[in-house]
């Protein structure tokens, strides 16, 4: 192969490589921006998610629309979300917390909680995944031991 065609060649390779990690970035999907307020009225889907465990906020985003389930409705609200490695369906982060995400003891898990606005909160028995919110309807997620999210559902 000629010098000219190798650099060619190395070039091109070189500027595939850079378009690739442009478009992918860090490899993680992106959830749009999180809106800071609960959703009004019964307009989209409210979602809470407590950090307070982890050191953080209290954080409520609204998913417009109706969500297809309550995974939708959390990246929908602006939160990202992984799986664990070894287990699919059950959500071991949001927003990259806890890091790393390690399959945190029993005691320590994002519990899923449902309610009406103003309403009380009640646990989950279905997962995000299986679980279909209705427009109007509250999702909460709270990091600890079984504990609801620390507020009122907006």
């Amino acid at each position: 192969m000629s010098t000219h065609l190798t650099r060619r060649t190395l070039g091109s390779l070189a500027a595939v490589a850079a378009l690739t990690a442009a478009l992918l970035g860090t490899g993680a999907v992106q959830a749009p921006a999180a809106h800071a307020d609960a959703c009004t009225g019964t307009s989209g889907v409210t979602v809470v998610v407590d950090f307070t465990a982890l050191g953080g906020d209290i954080e409520t985003g609204c998913a417009p629309g109706t969500p297809t389930d309550g995974l939708a409705a959390l990246t929908g609200a602006g939160f990202t979300y992984a799986f664990h490695p070894r287990f699919p369906g059950f959500v071991c982060q949001i927003n990259v917390q806890p890091n790393p995400c390690n399959g945190a003891p029993a005691s320590a898990y994002w519990s899923y909680w449902h309610a009406q606005h103003g309403g009380a909160w009640s646990y989950s028995s279905v997962g995000a995944g299986g679980y279909h919110p209705a427009a109007g309807d509250v999702e909460g997620w709270a990091f600890g031991a079984g504990a609801q999210p620390g507020i009122t559902a907006p």
